[in-house]
C-alpha cells in the first residue's frame, strides 16, 4: 500500500546500463513501492526510452485500485548529461542515446514536471534532504562502488557549476604516476579505491606473496583471478595480512584525498554511500586519524565522515529528491 488516495508522491527513476528502477516516494522519503525492469541501452532512441516507460508503467499499474497523485518523476541519468535542459549527450553505458531529450519525452508522455541529474548529485541531495545529511548545510557526498562518484550540497541545492559538470570528484587525480583511469587521465582517486581497483591490487599481491593471503584465497575457492572486492573486506575482517594490506593502501588514498576535499570545500558533513560503503566503514575513524598529513585544514577533524542512509535505492530515492523542492 502506498496510503490513501490524493496524498502526493513523487517517481523516482535510476536508470542503469541493464535495469530501470523505478519508485514512488513519499514526502519523507521512504520508497513506498518499487519496480525493476530491464534497460535496452544498445538499441535505438526509442527503445531505450520505451524501457523507461515500461518501468514507469509498471509502477504506476501495480495501484491500479489505488492511483496516487504524482507530484512530478525524478529521473537519475547515466552521464554526460545537461540537468537544465534534461538532455542525455553522450553516456558510454547507454550508447542508445546521443543528445536525446529524455525530460522532453517523458514530460509530454506523463504531463508532469521532469528533473534529470547524474547519481551523485541526485544522491547527495537525497541524503541531505532525507538521509545522513539532515541538519547540515554543506555536504559532500561520495559513492564508492564500480567506480567513484561525487555530489555537492550547498545550501540544499545542488552545485552544478557554470557548464553543469561540477562535482566529479572521482576524478580528482592523487598521483600523476598513477594507474590510468577509464576517464583517460592517470592516478584519478577511483583508479586507486573503486571496487574493482581494491581487488586488483589483492589479486597482485596475492600472486606475489601467496603464504600471506590464507585466507583470502579460500574465499576465492584457490582462483586468484576470483577474488573479489567483497572477499576482499571479508578476509580483512578476519585478519589476512594481503587482504590488511590492501585495505591499508585504500585507507591511505582515501585519506589523501577526502584531505584535498576537505581544502577545496570544508564541508559540514562527508557521506558515504555506494556498494563499498559497508567495508569502508569500520576505516572511518581511521581516515580522519590520517587528515592531519594529508589536509591543511587544521579543524579537519571536526567534519564527521558518515554511512548514507541510502543503499542500493539511492538512484530511485535521489530521483525522487530532485523533485522535492519543486
Amino acid at each position: 500500500m502506498i496510503g490513501p488516495a490524493g496524498d502526493e508522491l513523487i517517481i523516482g527513476v535510476d536508470i542503469g546500463g541493464t535495469k530501470v528502477a523505478a519508485g514512488l516516494v513519499d514526502a519523507s522519503g521512504g520508497i513506498q513501492r518499487q519496480v525493476r525492469t530491464p534497460m535496452v541501452s544498445d538499441g535505438n532512441a526509442e527503445a531505450g526510452l520505451a524501457a523507461v516507460r515500461s518501468a514507469i508503467d509498471a509502477l504506476l499499474d501495480g495501484e491500479r485500485t489505488d492511483v496516487p497523485k504524482i507530484r512530478g518523476i525524478g529521473i537519475c541519468a547515466p552521464g554526460p548529461l545537461d540537468p537544465s535542459t534534461g538532455t542525455i549527450i553522450n553516456p558510454p553505458n547507454v550508447p542508445c542515446w546521443r543528445n536525446f531529450p529524455l525530460s522532453r519525452e517523458i514530460q509530454n508522455k506523463y504531463g508532469v514536471k521532469v528533473t534529470i541529474d547524474n547519481d551523485a548529485n541526485a544522491a547527495a541531495l537525497a541524503e541531505a534532504r532525507w538521509g545522513a545529511g539532515r541538519g547540515y548545510r554543506d555536504i559532500f557526498y561520495v559513492t564508492v562502488g564500480t567506480g567513484i562518484g561525487t555530489g555537492i550540497v550547498f545550501d540544499g541545492r545542488i552545485y552544478h557549476g557554470r557548464t553543469g559538470a561540477a562535482g566529479e570528484g572521482g576524478h580528482n587525480t592523487i598521483d600523476f604516476r598513477g594507474p590510468r583511469c577509464g576517464c583517460g587521465k592517470r592516478g584519478c582517486i577511483e583508479a586507486f579505491a573503486c571496487g574493482p581497483a581494491i581487488a586488483s591490487r589483492a589479486r597482485t599481491k596475492l600472486m606475489e606473496h601467496t603464504a600471506g593471503g590464507v585466507t583470502l584465497l579460500e574465499l576465492a575457492g584457490g582462483n586468484i583471478d576470483k577474488v573479489t572486492t567483497e572477499m576482499v573486506g571479508r578476509a580483512c575482517a578476519a585478519g589476512d595480512p594481503v587482504a590488511k594490506e590492501t585495505m591499508e593502501e585504500t585507507v591511505e588514498f582515501l585519506s589523501i584525498w577526502v584531505g584535498n576535499m576537505i581544502d577545496l570545500l570544508d564541508p559540514d558533513v562527508i557521506i558515504v554511500g555506494g556498494g563499498v560503503s559497508g567495508m569502508l566503514t569500520p576505516f572511518f575513524a581511521d581516515i580522519g586519524k590520517r587528515l592531519p598529513r594529508w589536509c591543511v585544514n587544521s579543524r579537519a577533524q571536526q567534519i564527521p565522515l558518515v554511512k548514507a542512509r541510502y543503499g542500493a535505492d539511492a538512484g530511485i530515492a535521489g530521483g525522487a529528491a530532485l523533485c522535492a523542492g519543486e
